[in-house]
């Protein structure tokens, strides 16, 4: 570790992690140590002798993990997400362990690759894709509709979700919003209705969903939900996998009630997720189900993956990190 620098342990980091975060400014003030595996309780004595970790949203801090990095000296997890369920707050409050996130760093970008998901899986251009690139040029199979006239269920209208719908509105689509907190001032200058939760499920021909997982809504979408919806909707998330029951959602396919699935999250996706495992067999019985059907398109939790939601997520943390070991106060909104 370089004398005079504050040891910071990088879990869980890819190459965009380790360059975006490399470059941030005032990044040359931290002496970073980068781990290409995760942090949990196997691998917390990577974190031996840094004051702080940095750590993803498929990393363990536990209680056991949190006690150990407290006994090590590190007194701040910086997480590079907005998403915390993976931390044991209670124990780190005990611990006298800060915990951070970044609370929004390009709601565009998520936003943006929920509607590239919709129009992808409406019009089959996963399907396309792969037929072209084997010299089928057949169009049979591949019929989608029209997405001006029908009608959108945005589930969570906070900042992702609000641009989501002003997005749908574009296309002309009558766009229903649930949320335990409605913006009704927006609702209104967008011609966007706030509804039940029932009355979304039962009227909207697509549902995309866009809440933070908690006791709440942790299997939200789930046996009961989905026989209220629409024959032949399309299922949209980019939010957290635990929100959708996938048993449920498996049944539902086989059984035709749902006309398609584009999923950017999965509820056990630790360990597969931001991983390459083309040369291994796939040991989740219920993704590689999943993964069967025509109707359903998977992408690897890659929705937050731009320039810009990179660098800003870096910033952030590497801002918190300087600040909190000059003891200053940490930035506004991401302390948790």
């Amino acid at each position: 570790m370089e004398i005079g620098k504050p040891a910071i342990a990088v879990f869980d980091s890819k190459s965009y992690d380790r360059d975006c975060l490399s470059r941030a400014s005032a990044a040359d003030k931290l002496d970073l140590h980068f781990h290409e595996f995760r942090l949990k309780p196997e691998t917390a004595f990577a974190a031996d002798g840094a004051q702080a970790v940095c750590v993803a949203s498929n990393d363990v801090v536990n209680r056991e993990v949190l006690e150990h990095l407290a006994g090590s000296g590190a007194r701040l997890v910086a997480l590079r997400c907005a998403g915390f369920n993976n931390v044991d707050l209670d124990a780190a409050k005990e611990f006298g362990v800060a915990i951070t996130r970044v609370p929004s760093y390009s709601p565009h970008a998520v936003a943006e690759h929920t509607i590239a998901l919709i129009l992808a899986l409406n019009r089959k251009i996963h399907r396309a894709f792969n037929r072209v690139r084997e010299l089928n040029f057949s169009l049979s199979g591949l019929v989608g509709f029209d997405l001006c006239g029908k009608t959108a269920g945005i589930l969570g209208t906070g900042k992702i979700g609000s641009i989501v719908g002003e997005i749908l509105r574009g296309f002309r689509m009558r766009v229903l919003a649930f949320d335990p907190h409605p913006n009704q001032e927006w609702g209104a200058q967008n011609r966007i209705q706030y509804v039940d939760m029932s009355t979304l499920a039962r009227e909207s021909d697509l549902i995309s969903l866009h809440v933070p997982l908690t006791p709440e809504t942790d299997g939200i979408v789930n046996e009961d939900s989905l026989a209220l919806m629409k024959p032949g909707v399309m299922l949209i998330n980019v939010s957290r996998g635990r929100l959708i029951h996938t048993k449920a959602l498996i049944t539902a396919l086989k059984s035709g009630h749902i006309g398609g699935v584009a999923l950017d999250v999965y509820e056990e996706e630790e360990g597969i997720f931001f991983e390459d495992l083309s040369g291994k067999i796939l040991q989740d019985d219920q993704l590689a189900r999943l993964l069967t059907f025509p109707n359903v398109l998977v992408t690897a939790h890659q929705a937050f993956l731009t320039q810009e939601a990179l660098s800003e997520i870096a910033r952030i943390t590497v801002e918190n990190v300087l600040r909190f070991v000059s003891k200053q106060e940490l930035l506004e909104g991401t302390v948790l």
